[in-house]
């Protein structure tokens, strides 16, 4: 196949928009700023997992201080009950002894309960502190987001429009060359890899493979308007600088 140098040079430059407009694609797929806004969406997550826990921790902590409260409001009320009958001097000296021992017993009972009580309210004053650090950090991860979440747009704006800046070269340079050209070099894309190359001494500047002597000699041989191909990838060498 033949093809006159000019057209070789514009294939050249239309191998190097295609692995330009590869280069977008790969970080599109890998944006650092997209990278960043999903760890910092991960973190949340977590932040908001363990605020829920804490969140259960401190309902059931509040049901054990309303169990205590009210046991221990109990206990009172029977303590003022028995002192209410010693008080009032109805009950025989037998009954005296019994209830006495009875308000020992509440009281042990109700400084018992005191001291569970005050070990539940510890706790939740921990518990307390650690819910407010993990909303303090709520905060901060949602300012963190919202810049995270403006790179991310900004670096997809500045992607599409490389992307369409060079789209738009590639158009005009695919209307500018050969058809069967064209076609050969996007048969060869179709199998993977570049589909032209540039001969970098006696390298193929798409598959990177360094051609045997041999090969070398034919293809410098070659008139300066014959399609050549890499004998290793079948990948358009091109033998022209832009």
């Amino acid at each position: 196949m033949k093809a006159e140098v000019s057209q070789q040079r514009s294939l050249l430059t239309l191998s190097e928009v295609d692995a330009e407009l590869a280069r977008i694609a790969h970080r599109g797929k890998n944006l650092a700023e997209q990278k960043r806004l999903d760890e910092l969406t991960a973190q949340r997550g977590e932040v908001n997992d363990r605020l829920a826990a804490l969140g259960i921790a401190l309902e059931d902590l509040d049901a054990q201080v309303a169990k205590y409260d009210s046991e221990i409001d109990s206990v009172r009320q029977r303590e003022d009950r028995d002192r209410a009958l010693l008080e009032g001097g109805s009950v025989g000296a037998k009954q005296v002894t019994e209830i006495q021992h009875e308000l020992e017993t509440l009281q042990r009972r109700q400084a018992s309960l005191e001291e569970q009580l005050l070990e539940v309210m510890e706790r939740r004053e921990e518990l307390m502190a650690e819910r407010s650090e993990e909303l303090r950090r709520v905060d901060e991860l949602q300012t963190e987001l919202t810049e995270a979440q403006q790179a991310r747009d900004a670096a997809l704006v500045e992607l599409d429009q490389a992307r369409h800046q060079c789209a738009t070269r590639r158009d005009a340079l695919v209307n500018a060359i050969d058809d069967q050209l064209v076609e050969l070099y996007e048969k060869q894309r179709a199998r993977g890899g570049a589909g032209a190359g540039p001969l970098q001494g006696r390298r193929c500047g798409a598959c990177r493979i360094e051609i045997d002597r041999g090969e070398i000699a034919r293809i410098t041989a070659a008139a300066d308007d014959d399609v050549v191909r890499c004998p290793e990838c079948g990948a358009i060498l091109l033998r022209v600088k832009q």
